[in-house]
């Protein structure tokens, strides 16, 4: 019996000496990483604030996706003060700030470490015309306010595009009237005129009930907007023949109102001038 015992207090001895020593291991190995971690930590910091690591000039922001606007005037957008610390810097909140743009749809920003810089991609507001306002009734020398329109319909003053961009190439397409009268049919009129094979230079929407498109066939006189608009626009291609038949100076316009039957209104006067031509050849 006392052989048993003293062999089970040996075990016993045993077991607590490996039990110390796996905690002092642990406990080492936890100083280690914590030292580890803490030295890991303290050298990002230091790497952070050293001067490699800072926007000097806003050369350092990288702008992609611009085509309208140069890289310059997409960067004097970010309101940042320099020198800047790069990691303080908050990606979400300089694309946001481009966003609040009317000329920027969308914007992305990141942080690039190397070189140290900020990486902006940018979708811009592309116009696709010039449209303007109508003269108030009894102001003649009112200036008419011109600004640009995107495919959406939004209105923007034609000096958010110009300030950015002197030499911006403005649309060649043209509309007259009030944006908040012509939004609702903009998408549906903007389109089919975009897909038309005849071109379309303007677009007089002054008189709510009815639309004048000039084109290079004259006048065409399409009404009120309606539904009506995409099959309207598609007749045009049909009616080229009438430049064969007709000289454009003979034609005073040309009524789409009903697209089924298409009008031709003759010019009045230009008839009585060949009439007194004719009158007078004789």
């Amino acid at each position: 019996m006392a052989g048993m015992l003293s062999v089970s207090r040996t075990n016993l001895a045993q077991r607590r000496k490996k039990l110390r020593r796996r905690r002092q291991v642990k406990i080492i190995q936890t100083v280690w990483r914590n030292f580890t971690i803490a030295s890991l930590a303290g050298g990002l910091l230091w790497i952070a604030i050293q001067p490699m690591w800072v926007l000097k000039t806003p050369k350092d922001i990288t702008i992609s996706g611009n085509k309208l606007f140069p890289d310059e005037s997409i960067q004097s957008l970010i309101a940042l003060p320099y020198p800047q610390f790069l990691l303080r810097v908050k990606p979400s909140q300089v694309a946001q700030t481009l966003q609040e743009q009317p000329i920027i749809i969308q914007a992305k920003v990141s942080r690039r470490l190397f070189p140290p810089g900020l990486q902006v991609q940018i979708t811009e507001r592309i116009p696709v015309a010039v449209a303007q306002l109508p003269k108030l009734s009894g102001k003649e020398h009112q200036p008419a306010s011109v600004g640009l329109l995107d495919a959406t319909g939004l209105w923007i003053p034609l000096k958010q595009y110009t300030s950015h961009n002197p030499r911006l190439q403005l649309p060649k397409l043209k509309i007259i009237g009030l944006p908040k009268k012509y939004r609702p049919f903009w998408t549906q009129l903007y389109q089919s005129i975009k897909q038309s094979q005849i071109q379309i230079t303007e677009i007089d929407f002054q008189d709510q009930t009815n639309l004048i498109l000039k084109t290079e066939l004259g006048a065409v006189h399409l009404g009120a907007p309606s539904e009506k608009l995409s099959e309207q626009i598609k007749i045009l291609p049909r009616l080229r023949q009438l430049s064969v038949q007709v000289p454009p100076q003979g034609i005073d316009y040309i009524d789409l109102k009903n697209p089924r039957e298409p009008i031709v209104q003759m010019n009045a006067k230009k008839q009585s001038i060949d009439k007194k031509k004719q009158k007078s050849n004789k």
